[in-house]
């Protein structure tokens, strides 16, 4: 009953769409669908209609493991600052925000080769909440403190530490 009770008290869209990343990641765990299923492919959305791939790109982090937990993580505690803090009350326009940002992110995809635009909208949601708070003090890893507009790109800077595509992340700072 506490668990049913928490779920429900986090804001709806960021409920909503943390909840649709996690059960998709379990599906594709679990074989019920593929990750070919889902990907962003601009062939098979306008030549043979498989419509839902324009959303399903945006819910798939990958097998879970460190990448899809540090994703989710990070996606549920933005998404949910932002609807809580500056989109308090004002829904449709956090919503807005995700559609205008996924559409972008889509158009982008159309001549940048990525097939999976979860991660750019988490980047793109810590984007617009560092910049909504630009006097919040961070500490990245109890390594490096630092003000909140410059999460993007500390987050950018560990990404290429990793090896990691950079271009993903460069598109959320972008559309953000």
């Amino acid at each position: 009953m506490a668990f049913q009770q928490e779920y429900f008290s986090i804001p709806p869209i960021t409920r909503a769409y943390t909840t649709t990343c996690l059960l998709t990641t379990i599906a594709v765990q679990l074989e019920f669908v593929t990750a070919y299923q889902l990907y962003f492919n601009p062939e098979l959305i306008f030549k043979k209609f498989e419509l839902w791939r324009l959303m399903t790109c945006f819910c798939f982090y990958g097998t879970i493991g460190f990448n899809f937990f540090f994703n989710l993580l990070f996606t549920y505690r933005y998404c949910r600052h932002l609807e809580e803090g500056s989109f308090r009350g004002r829904a449709a326009d956090f919503l807005f925000m995700f559609i205008f940002g996924g559409t972008l992110m889509i158009i982008m995809a159309l001549f940048i080769n990525i097939v999976f635009l979860g991660s750019a909208l988490t980047i793109m949601l810590v984007y617009v909440w560092s910049r909504r708070n630009p006097y919040v003090r961070m500490n990245f890893f109890g390594l490096l403190n630092f003000q909140a507009p410059y999460l993007p790109w500390v987050l950018f800077a560990f990404s290429l530490l990793l090896g990691n595509s950079v271009i993903v992340d460069l598109m959320g700072i972008v559309v953000g």
